[in-house]
């Protein structure tokens, strides 16, 4: 009986939430924030990522409260909000340590180049900044002299897609380089 009853209040104080009764989303935020810092924890392992996410998580439900459909447990709402914001954190962090890692190979290369007193183009550095699907057709055409057609058929994309890819490049190159 008390479960039931406690189930009504809850609705109840949702209900009011999403109507905009900010006092009653105070109760919802409260009452759900162990259970959502604990669950961080458990997702994220680190104590400083699971308050910080915890956190973010209850601001981006009070902005979204009216968004609240009422189909779910506050709580599951919550987790929910936390769990979306956990992995574009991962991603994010994903992206930067793929970033950080390009940088120290490309500060490697460069420091190889100046120990055998070899030349470093700005072109290189241009280069270095694209995506690797129009630096690898630039470097094998125009560094290694290699044909359209041996390009196409090592990358496996048709001569047109190369084509396309080597003209783009070079038209951001030649803009990257008259800067």
């Amino acid at each position: 009986m008390v479960t039931t009853e406690r189930r009504m209040d809850d609705e109840t104080t949702m209900k009011q939430a999403v109507r905009g009764d900010d006092r009653a989303l105070a109760i919802l935020l409260r009452d759900n924030y162990s259970l959502l810092y604990r669950y961080m924890l458990k997702v994220t392992m680190n104590k400083a990522m699971a308050e910080d996410l915890v956190q973010e998580t209850m601001l981006k439900a009070i902005e979204r409260i009216g968004t609240f459909q009422l189909r779910s447990k506050f709580s599951t709402w919550l987790i929910s909000i936390g769990t979306r914001l956990y992995m574009d954190e991962m991603r994010k962090k994903e992206r930067e340590r793929r970033w950080r890692n390009a940088e120290q190979a490309m500060q490697s290369i460069r420091f190889d180049a100046a120990m055998r007193q070899d030349e470093w183009p700005e072109a290189l550095d241009a280069l270095g900044e694209m995506p690797y699907e129009i630096r690898v057709p630039i470097l094998l055409k125009y560094y290694y002299g290699y044909a359209y057609e041996e390009i196409a058929k090592w990358l496996d994309i048709p001569i047109g897609t190369v084509k396309s890819r080597l003209h783009n490049g070079l038209k951001h190159l030649r803009k990257e380089l008259s800067q």
